[in-house]
């Protein structure tokens, strides 16, 4: 039976169209649009087959290398990864390269924002409707007690919160972004500080009434506090251009069929 997508040959290799299949995964598409993913991971593996025909021709040896406890490398990307270490040469990034880029976006490099937060947890289960629903009605009645008395948060916290804090009157100090949950941090953005969340807020962990104490918005760091992050972002950069470069010069003396490649400069 003829498959349904051609093998794809490189410079006389071929590249079995099943073996592109199983690429296929690791390539996202439009709902709909198979070949679409398809044809990124045929243009994947020409790439790979590029390298590896590029670091034979250069004779290049290669041992692999652990990337952690329990995995190796394999033979092949031990290969191209000495043949990309041998052949690239990226453009050194220099001290004034990095003060370029922070004085052309130093809103970049800012330290993060800083949240002083109390909250009262009613905790549920995310499978168990009845503990939300339960959840969900404690935390309405709380909220409807503290528009009475905005002042009871902290009596109603010791009272009412299943969270450890709840014994320093919900108070969970200071948090940053990414410290907790994302629905609970999108809803300290939109607070002022002294302010109460009008609505329960629900999480993985439940319910939650949530008063943002105090807010400190996060200042622009000064290049030499960042220099070093900024180098590094930019010899990462300077790396996969010329990586891209190439590619690219590789992929121009290549006879492929099967797929299409982009022209040089060109989006994949």
């Amino acid at each position: 039976m003829k498959p349904l997508m051609p093998d794809v040959i490189v410079n006389g290799e071929t590249i079995p169209s099943a073996e592109i299949a199983a690429e296929v995964q690791n390539h996202a598409a439009p709902k709909g649009k198979p070949g679409l993913a398809w044809r990124a991971a045929a243009r994947a593996l020409v790439v790979r087959t590029l390298l590896l025909q590029a670091a034979r021709a250069a004779h290049v040896q290669a041992q692999p290398q652990a990337l952690d406890e329990r995995h190796m490398e394999t033979e092949e990307d031990a290969l191209i990864r000495a043949y990309l270490e041998q052949t690239l040469t990226p453009r050194t990034i220099s001290d004034a390269d990095c003060a370029r880029a922070h004085a052309a976006n130093p809103e970049h490099y800012r330290a993060p924002d800083l949240f002083m937060v109390s909250h009262i947890l009613l905790a549920a289960h995310p499978d168990d409707d009845d503990a939300r629903a339960k959840g969900r009605a404690a935390a309405s009645e709380i909220l409807a007690r503290l528009q009475q008395n905005p002042d009871s948060f902290a009596r109603l916290a010791r009272e009412s919160s299943d969270c450890p804090s709840g014994a320093q009157g919900g108070q969970l100090g200071q948090l940053g972004a990414g410290d907790t949950v994302p629905e609970f941090e999108a809803a300290l953005k939109i607070l002022a500080p002294g302010q109460i969340a009008p609505a329960p807020v629900e999480t993985r962990y439940g319910v939650h009434v949530i008063r943002l104490d105090e807010f400190a918005p996060g200042r622009v760091l000064p290049f030499e506090a960042v220099q070093d992050r900024i180098r590094e972002a930019l010899e990462k950069a300077a790396w996969a251009q010329a990586a891209r470069d190439l590619v690219a010069k590789l992929s121009e003396t290549a006879e492929v069929s099967g797929v299409d490649m982009p022209a040089v400069g060109q989006a994949a």
